[in-house]
């Protein structure tokens, strides 16, 4: 009889190890991480913004660089290309810093990282979009504070490490009037807004962001351009990180909650290239 007992609690005892065990692998199978193709099903989905804009031989620049020469060497039909016909090949001639690009640290600081030394882990990142348009709009000279910083984390809380931080000033719909995106005056100073100093030593150096970009053609206000002072811009890449200059479409974008994949040509020791550059929307 005691020993039909003991058998009894043995089975009990190891009916509940069995049945603890399949709620634990059970519980353990819902929380497994997704595969890749599960992500990538649910990323398709999801509405994708293209931050780049178009560039041609006219667009608006750095006033020190030359325009952009393209040659057709390669035509369809014979007799139009330089070169030969049968197919459609261009020769492109343009600067680096050219259309909605990105400057690698070695841009200005020697001895930095170049352009193809960027790892690819950079270019996939949280969005962070500061919406300052409505102050641009009143003040073109406007520069980016760390009051404006403070007021995105009130509402969004601190920014994610290793974010991309776009500044939104709404100045890209001018694109490609070349004079009113430079917006000088009568003395030949540009007015056009950039990011100040102290926002972006709190961003870098606070909340360690991987990288920055910005609609008008230069980080630093126009004021401070139009003198020669790149003071924000040198402070950036001396930080050995990147940005992106010229984006756009960033009024189509939340300010939280989307990715960003800033994306460029690899070629070796480069000073910049032309990126593409888009957000994917949660």
């Amino acid at each position: 009889m005691l020993h039909g007992k003991k058998s009894k609690v043995w089975l009990l005892k190891i009916i509940s190890f069995a049945f603890v065990c399949s709620l634990f692998f059970a519980c353990s199978a819902a929380l497994a991480a997704p595969s890749l193709m599960e992500i990538y099903d649910i990323i398709k989905t999801k509405e994708f913004v293209d931050l780049t804009h178009t560039f041609d031989t006219e667009i608006p620049h750095w006033p020190g660089f030359p325009k952009e020469k393209r040659e057709t060497v390669y035509w369809y039909d014979s007799g139009v290309g330089s070169l030969g016909g049968g197919f459609f090949a261009q020769i492109y001639s343009h600067v680096g810093q050219w259309g909605t690009h990105c400057d690698p640290p070695a841009h200005f600081i020697k001895g930095l990282r170049t352009i193809d030394q960027i790892d690819v882990k950079e270019m996939f990142l949280p969005l962070v979009v500061i919406d300052v348009s409505v102050k641009v709009a009143s003040n073109p000279d406007y520069a980016l504070t760390l009051e404006d910083v403070k007021a995105w984390e009130s509402k969004h809380g601190a920014i994610p490490e290793g974010s991309f931080v776009a500044m939104r000033t709404d100045w890209s719909k001018r694109w490609p009037d070349p004079a009113a995106m430079r917006n000088a005056d009568a003395n030949g100073t540009a007015h056009y807004p950039g990011w100040g100093m102290e926002a972006l030593k709190y961003l870098y150096e606070e909340r360690k962001i991987t990288a920055s970009g910005h609609e008008p053609t230069d980080t630093d206000p126009g004021i401070l351009t139009s003198k020669g002072d790149y003071s924000a811009e040198t402070y950036i890449l001396a930080q050995d990180k990147y940005q992106i200059e010229l984006l756009t479409n960033l009024d189509k974008v939340p300010e939280s909650g989307a990715l960003v994949i800033a994306t460029f040509p690899k070629p070796a020791f480069g000073s910049g290239f032309p990126a593409r550059v888009f957000a994917i929307l949660p």
